[in-house]
């Protein structure tokens, strides 16, 4: 049911899906090989659960997706970047516990 709730962008929609939408956004960049990213993704899930009707939640599959990784510079992965009315609000990078995540998403809200 928490997958529901995350949706999937690239390149094409990013900027109608994320920077256009009507409320904050945490998109979650990762690639399938990345361990910290698959041990993090259940989290980001859960959250996306949790946060469904606050926040929207995507994930961004940089090797699918240069162009958007580029441009909001991301080395690292995973990194999370919290948008809200289309500007980037703030910046997680690394795998970190729920607790700080769930601080971040608060920043937004």
């Amino acid at each position: 049911m928490a997958e529901e709730a995350v949706v999937h962008v690239g390149d094409s929609d990013f900027d109608e899906e994320i920077l256009k939408a009507d409320k904050p956004s945490l998109v979650d960049f990762w690639a399938p090989w990345c361990g910290p990213c698959r041990t993090i993704g259940p989290t980001v899930e859960a959250l996306a659960g949790q946060y469904r009707d606050r926040i929207k939640v995507a994930k961004v599959n940089i090797d699918d997706n240069p162009k958007t990784a580029e441009a909001y510079g991301v080395m690292s992965i995973p990194t999370l970047i919290l948008f809200k009315e289309g500007k980037v609000l703030d910046t997680l990078v690394g795998l970190v516990p729920k607790e700080r995540l769930e601080a971040f998403i608060g920043k937004a809200l």
